[in-house]
């Protein structure tokens, strides 16, 4: 594997949280780090040179969306992914599995992998462990991602198990097909809400030395609670020598928990998708600009933030732009809310280093989150339950 590495700088002496710094051939990430989402080879609304002020050092894109728009063909013939988009940063490719879950209606999955029509266009498209990893290996994201099927919440125990197992069939193909040594291959820690499914996915993964590993499947439906106690169980049971990517959560409070159980990098497309609906994150709260509060707020969204937006212009001209619905605002709200979260994680990592991570962030952990006793159990089937929920019929 060419030019990886992951060098553990510091621990936390209450949680597992880890400060480091993962080596891509494109450049480093220090973790832990908020990673902002580009589905189609471009943040929504800001250019790469705004993406780079805002800190934001690995960026994301989609195997799935770009094979469809434009296709990994015209990618590859305007230089690959990286210069394609004019980002000569670190990024990484989802596999495309996430979005054919969410084509539930639309699509058929088998051992050999899944058909389903275009959103588009209707045409029938075939995706497979191969063919996934061909693609991402033509996009040439520094980071691709296995195959995976995401079963859904909730899902029975059966199902959750053969998609599980499916995975890990999955997977051992990908490793075939995979075709480039300057391109990582993660696996995907799929298991539901089953934490016995979850620590044998983990532990089967984790004997594979690969050179990093994602906890998928969460974010999709499930209780916040049981989203924590699967990121608890399962991180710790990935390779303390490579970093682990927790799929599909940006808030605060998620975010502080998975770092708390041992995450290194995190994706949402939450700060540009709320920023298209006129809301700004401010010390993790949402506020929306449209309330009548702000049209006379001359004040910056936050006076300690160094964003562009934060620096030039106040709430009430973000509203008025708001408001006009003029596309500046989306633009602002963007670039501030990715600033947001990729400094939340930069604070963190100080904090981390300087072991006060509990001390400066222990207010968005629960005592017990703290502790490792989460007031959850499992049920006889190794579901998770919550204290009020009723432990699930055998």
């Amino acid at each position: 594997m060419t030019n990886f590495s992951f060098q553990l700088l510091a621990t936390c002496s209450q949680t597992k949280a880890r400060a480091g710094v993962f080596s891509t051939p494109h450049g480093p990430v220090e973790t832990p780090r908020f990673m902002p989402v580009g589905t189609l080879a471009n943040v929504k609304t800001i250019t790469p040179a705004q993406l780079k002020d805002t800190g934001a050092q690995m960026v994301l894109s989609n195997t799935y969306h770009l094979h469809i728009q434009p296709g990994e063909a015209i990618v590859a013939a305007g230089g690959g992914l990286h210069k394609f988009m004019g980002w000569n940063g670190p990024m990484l490719t989802d596999s495309g599995g996430f979005q054919v879950f969410s084509l539930s209606e639309m699509r058929n999955i088998t051992e050999a992998g899944v058909t389903f029509r275009s959103p588009y266009n209707g045409q029938v498209i075939q995706l497979t462990p191969e063919r996934s990893i061909e693609i991402q290996n033509i996009l040439g994201a520094d980071v691709i991602m296995a195959f995976d099927e995401c079963p859904p919440y909730p899902a029975t125990r059966q199902e959750v198990e053969a998609a599980t197992d499916r995975t890990y069939r999955w997977l051992e193909r990908c490793i075939v097909a995979h075709q480039r040594t300057d391109q990582a291959l993660f696996p995907i820690v799929q298991g539901g809400v089953y934490l016995d499914l979850r620590a044998c996915a983990a532990e089967a993964l984790a004997k594979l030395d690969m050179p990093g590993y994602a906890i998928g499947g969460v974010s999709v439906g499930e209780p916040p609670e049981l989203m924590a106690e699967i990121v608890k169980t399962t991180a710790p049971l990935l390779p303390h020598n490579k970093p682990r990517y927790l799929m599909g959560v940006g808030t605060y409070r998620e975010m502080a928990i998975g770092i708390a159980s041992g995450v290194d990098l995190f994706d949402c497309v939450i700060p540009t998708r709320w920023a298209r609906h006129a809301t700004a994150i401010v010390s993790g709260e949402r506020w929306n600009l449209k309330n009548a509060k702000f049209r006379e707020d001359f004040t910056p969204l936050d006076e300690t933030c160094p964003c562009y937006a934060c620096q030039n212009f106040s709430r009430a001209y973000i509203s008025h732009l708001v408001r006009a619905q003029e596309i500046l605002a989306y633009t602002l709200l963007s670039i501030h809310n990715i600033t947001e979260l990729v400094r939340f994680t930069q604070k963190i990592r100080e904090s981390i280093l300087s072991d006060r991570f509990i001390t400066d962030f222990g207010h968005w952990l629960k005592d017990e989150e703290v502790t490792g006793d989460y007031g959850l159990g499992t049920g006889e089937d190794g579901k998770i339950t919550s204290p009020s929920s009723p432990v699930p019929n055998k």
